[in-house]
């Protein structure tokens, strides 16, 4: 038996930046997960997907990820999506220079330095 179509939200990189980039529902690429359109219908989803691979000039290894509603908007349901959408983790640059990200990412650190 199949299993069930589960919501989902088109991600790839940036081809110039490589950072995370995520389709909005405008069609326009956004680089935060909860901007992103979440997809919950398997057609549409496929549909969007087949664009967003014809855009290679802009958006490179496109594919379907499994997103959920949260309160602010789309949010990931898998830990690898968790972690792409926070960026890069070997410093703080990019999305992680974030206050938020920041915060959370290097709480602690300095005791163990």
């Amino acid at each position: 038996m199949p299993r069930p179509f589960t919501p989902k939200v088109v991600t790839a990189n940036d081809l110039v930046e490589g950072d995370v980039i995520y389709l909005a529902r405008n069609g326009a690429w956004v680089r935060d997960m909860c901007m992103a359109w979440l997809i919950e219908d398997e057609t549409e989803a496929a549909t969007q997907l087949a664009l967003a691979e014809l855009q290679p000039e802009i958006a490179v290894g496109a594919y379907l990820a499994d997103a959920k509603a949260g309160p602010n908007g789309t949010v990931p349901t898998h830990f690898r999506e968790v972690f792409r959408a926070k960026g890069p983790s070997n410093r703080a640059h990019g999305k992680q220079a974030s206050a938020p990200f920041r915060a959370q990412a290097y709480q602690g650190v300095a005791a163990h330095v």
